[in-house]
């Protein structure tokens, strides 16, 4: 009885078939995170067509340095959707609601510090990254406005991952898709009528985060069992913040590891002047649909593995890594070489200048072609997080991805015969193939432990 409440959006992941379970599971995450990245492609084209390439270079310049500094705690929010999975398979209902309560109140102090910070450096960390003088003073009024959203930002992100923890996948595309619709009105009334311009946008995304993070709070205080959230009841437990952040912080770090050097990258793709920065922040924007697109089987692999482990099922574990890679490469071919093939028409949403879409094209048949790969890079991270390593994909990562492309830009680049836009862009399927091979070696020592561990008469 005390799941009931969840019963009729929640997914059996223990038992039963596994790929209809995962794409019942993957396909409403996938719109939900098509969904939220229309916040920022909504905040992109409307800058582009209506404010002009300037516009277009301050919003999409900025993407690289939120997401270093909201990395780390959405990968808290990743360890509060591996416990709560773990708990809620073990059918742990006192562990899990403990999880929930504290993940929540976790989210807000992340929120206001994220606030405080984004705020208070933004001017400072721009300058940092050689943000071209004409754009500067835009980006830092755009990047302050959008970090006053953090909060809601966190409630919706940690929210939206408790409930995937128990399989509810649809509820939160509801809620975005709501928010989405405000978001790309707002969007239009503030640019185009207003005249705002970036604030415009930014103050848009800011008010459609408060309405997502609303909803989903909402839906979390009307549920029953143990996945219900009780305002009176939030706490930071000290046993389930130190589960959560043994496993969220090693994930986040490795969020920022990305970032940082994708930060170093944008830094180098800032040194080739405003019209390549604009091509690249909409490349960046129409190749994220296929990242996420991608990520929805590194979250299904996630929280099916984590739920799995709860219910002692090894062998099962297994069956969700094959399919889920099956799923993740299917999805990364198809979504690359269509957005290659479409490119041109995509790009003229944000821009219309010939020299732009040149520069943008460049990025997608470097980056979008071969994204495949990066997609099953981020399945193999998901079984290691899903069976509790956390620390161990955070090192090969720092390693094979992240020093890999420092070393590229300090040595290839500088190199006066390859110092290219297209030389800083190989930096990433390079980077892709070693650190992605790198974790499957990983997979193969973990899951072998693992097995003596929950099947001790097989050892």
């Amino acid at each position: 009885m005390a799941q009931s409440q969840v019963k009729r959006y929640s997914i059996d992941m223990c038992s039963g078939p596994i790929l209809p379970k995962m794409l019942r599971f993957a396909i409403p995450l996938m719109c939900s995170s098509m969904l939220q990245l229309l916040f920022n492609a909504a905040d992109v084209i409307v800058v582009g067509r209506f404010a002009g390439d300037n516009s277009l270079a301050a919003v999409g310049s900025t993407t690289a340095l939120i997401n270093l500094l909201t990395n780390l705690f959405l990968g808290l929010s990743i360890g509060a959707n591996i416990l709560a999975a773990r708990h809620f398979g073990a059918r742990e209902d006192e562990e899990l609601s403990k999880t929930v309560h504290t993940s929540m109140l976790l989210s807000v102090l992340s929120g206001v510090l994220l606030t405080a910070v984004g705020v208070a450096g933004a001017r400072q960390i721009l300058t940092w990254m050689q943000s071209p003088p004409e754009v500067l003073k835009l980006s830092v009024l755009y990047l302050r406005i959008y970090f006053l959203g953090m909060t809601a930002t966190m409630l919706y992100n940690f929210g939206a991952a408790l409930l995937r923890a128990v399989g509810d996948t649809r509820r939160p595309l509801y809620y975005l898709s709501a928010a989405g619709v405000i978001n790309v009105a707002l969007n239009l009334l503030f640019v185009i009528v207003w005249k705002l311009d970036v604030a415009g946008v930014a103050l848009a995304t800011v008010i459609s985060q408060c309405i997502s993070a609303f909803l989903v709070v909402r839906c979390l205080m009307k549920e029953s069992g143990a996945i219900r959230l009780e305002p009176r009841l939030l706490k930071l437990h000290p046993a389930k913040l130190r589960q959560i952040l043994r496993v969220g912080l090693p994930a986040g770090f490795q969020g920022i590891l990305f970032s940082l050097s994708n930060v170093v990258i944008q830094s180098s793709i800032n040194t080739f002047g405003e019209t390549v920065v604009a091509g690249g922040s909409a490349a960046s924007s129409v190749e994220n649909f296929v990242y996420v697109a991608m990520n929805a089987f590194h979250q299904a692999n996630v929280s099916f593995t984590s739920q799995n482990l709860g219910a002692g099922n090894y062998r099962r574990i297994w069956r969700v890594l094959a399919l889920a890679q099956c799923c993740v490469i299917v999805v990364g071919l198809l979504m690359g070489c269509s957005t290659v093939f479409f490119g041109p028409r995509l790009l003229r949403l944000y821009t219309h200048s010939p020299a732009v879409i040149d520069c943008a094209m460049q990025r997608l048949y470097i980056v979008c072609l071969p994204y495949a790969i990066c997609g099953i890079m981020d399945v193999a991270v998901g079984t290691l997080r899903g069976i509790g390593y956390s620390v161990l994909p955070m090192i090969v990562t720092l390693v094979g991805a992240c020093g890999l492309r420092l070393v590229w830009i300090a040595t290839i680049f500088q190199i006066p015969a390859f110092h290219t836009i297209e030389t800083v862009y190989w930096s990433y399927p390079i980077s892709w193939i070693i650190t992605g091979a790198a974790h499957f070696i990983c997979i193969f020592f973990a899951m072998r432990h693992l097995k003596r561990r929950m099947m001790p008469e097989a050892s």
